[in-house]
């Protein structure tokens, strides 16, 4: 990345309303746009006139048909279309994740470890699908992990990836995360790399520092590398990290490829287990077979389709009432959650590396299917060998001994009413009992209705804009549309390729040194209870 290059002109594309800068890069600008039909905003990336020779043409087409493989994976970014512009220069147009990627808030935000649990199982499940299709990532970090409106975790960025088959390739990734198979004579990669990746970007959200910087010391490229490569791993430092999350991390991220977890799947059954542990809610790991079906991974194939542990595009049909998955028992490469209304431990094979049918690379349509009714706990089905079979009824000895019978329950039933209007006359019935809570009593309390997820996001700024002053400064002036008392607000040169933090200041005004190249940019969010704007906002001054 380099600041001092101005952005490339955005370019016309039919369809579409240019919006504002998002970022740029050494290869490629992103810009907002507003795709007219349907409505709705996109990022566009666009690949700059000097690099839109053969060799970067190609691997620019490459990124295209990797991304529409795993793009309707929900923890990968979305590309709508791919094209070339009038001017010449080949864009995307891709999913425009609107709140701060984990890049801008791991070094100012407290993450908590229930969600670096959520999201490590979930985009796990995305390195996971990628594998599956002979993809390696190789270039995992916070920065290329977006966020959604909705708060989800969007893999991007696969510009450097590669292809199992042609793993040596090492150049491009970010020390900081990378493993020290990258710095060897030759490079290495593989899946190892990826697990590594992954682990280091939680580790990040966790400890608000990258795995081996060290605070307040050189953290130099070369500092960084000796102590990849040589210095064992120091705990996040957090004490409400559990001593097993503090294991998996350690072991997603040993020196040596083969004392990792083999595959990003294992490593997310790992996640489950202390979410298990921590009695946390288990996160279900997105996979996809070439059916669109869920499928269990395991050493004998796939499990049951309502197995939690796995699923890929579904919409899983969840108890109303809200009962928890039962804790599992071990399993090879990690757990997996425990079917409503089963035992733990039973009915589920040890998982292991996939066996079964590799992903299409069609992965468009989504299967949509209610997870197999469980078994009401208490009961037994009809084809239970333990239900033994109902007595049949004998046969009446006399029609009139069936009348006389008919007649006692009808005078049965008359005194039950009658003492039901005088017990209860307003119309109601008994009191409730309270529920046995004796041992052995099978009893699961209403729990209150759901929280509203959206009623916390912070809105962004609004009026954003700059003037020139002349004097080889320039000040941007914006306006917080909801303000309460405590908000401070954010800003920072943007930059989408390098890990940055956002500035606080007070006021909604700041005044920058005017940019040599002859454009100004700025990017400011709202901070409100230690969380940033749902929605970056850029504008620049030429």
């Amino acid at each position: 990345m380099s600041r001092k290059r101005p952005p490339s002109p955005p370019p016309v594309i039919e369809g579409f309303e240019y919006v504002s800068l998002i970022g740029s890069g050494g290869f490629s600008d992103v810009f907002l746009y507003q795709q007219r039909r349907p409505r709705r905003r996109v990022a566009v990336k666009v690949l700059l006139h000097e690099w839109t020779g053969e060799g970067q043409r190609a691997a620019f087409d490459a990124e295209a048909d990797l991304m529409a493989t795993l793009s309707n994976h929900p923890t990968i970014v979305t590309m709508y279309e791919a094209d070339v512009a009038s001017d010449g220069r080949p864009y995307l147009a891709m999913e425009y994740c609107s709140r701060p990627n984990l890049g801008a808030r791991y070094r100012s935000e407290r993450m908590s470890v229930p969600d670096v649990l959520r999201i490590g199982v979930q985009v796990a499940g995305a390195v996971e699908t990628a594998h599956r299709l002979g993809i390696l990532h190789r270039d995992i970090k916070p920065a290329n992990i977006l966020v959604t409106e909705y708060g989800h975790p969007a893999l991007t960025d696969f510009g450097i990836s590669s292809t199992l088959d042609d793993a040596g390739r090492a150049e491009g990734m970010s020390i900081p995360w990378s493993p020290p198979e990258s710095f060897a004579e030759p490079p290495r990669t593989g899946i190892g790399t990826d697990v590594w990746g992954l682990a280091a970007t939680l580790y990040s959200l966790l400890a608000s520092r990258s795995p081996f910087e060290v605070p307040g010391g050189s953290n130099s490229s070369a500092d960084l590398v000796a102590r990849i490569e040589s210095a064992p791993l120091r705990p996040t430092g957090r004490t409400d990290v559990p001593a097993s999350l503090e294991r998996v991390l350690a072991t997603a991220m040993a020196k040596t490829p083969e004392a990792r977890y083999p595959t990003a799947l294992a490593f997310a059954r790992a996640l489950q287990q202390v979410q298990t542990e921590l009695a946390y809610a288990v996160t279900p790991v997105d996979l996809l077979d070439e059916q669109g079906h869920v499928q269990e991974d395991t050493v004998d194939g796939p499990a049951d389709d309502d197995d939690l542990g796995t699923r890929l595009r579904e919409v899983v049909s969840v108890d109303p009432r809200g009962a928890s998955p039962a804790a599992p028992g071990p399993r090879d490469g990690g757990p997996a959650a425990v079917r409503p209304g089963t035992t733990p431990g039973a009915g589920r094979a040890p998982a292991g590396v996939a066996t079964g049918p590799v992903v299409d690379d069609d992965l468009g349509d989504t299967v949509h299917r209610s997870m197999a009714s469980a078994s009401t706990p208490g009961t037994q089905s009809a084809s239970s060998p333990d239900l033994a079979p109902a007595p049949q009824p004998e046969a009446p000895a006399r029609r009139g001994a069936t009348g006389l019978v008919a007649g006692l329950l009808v005078l049965a039933v008359a005194l039950v009413v009658t003492l039901a209007v005088v017990l209860w006359p307003d119309g109601g019935g008994p009191p409730e009992a309270e529920p046995d809570r004796t041992a052995g009593a099978d009893v699961v309390d209403d729990p209150a209705p759901p929280a509203d997820n959206l009623g916390g996001i912070v809105p962004a700024v609004t009026d954003l804009e700059g003037v020139d002053n002349g004097d080889g400064t320039v000040t941007f002036t914006w306006e917080n549309p909801e303000p309460r008392d405590g908000d401070t607000y954010g800003w920072k040169v943007p930059d989408p390729l390098e890990e940055s933090r956002y500035i606080e200041v007070l006021e909604p005004t700041k005044t920058l040194d005017a940019d040599p190249s002859g454009r100004t940019c700025i990017e400011v969010v709202v901070n409100r209870d230690g969380s940033p704007s749902f929605d970056a906002r850029v504008a620049c001054v030429p």
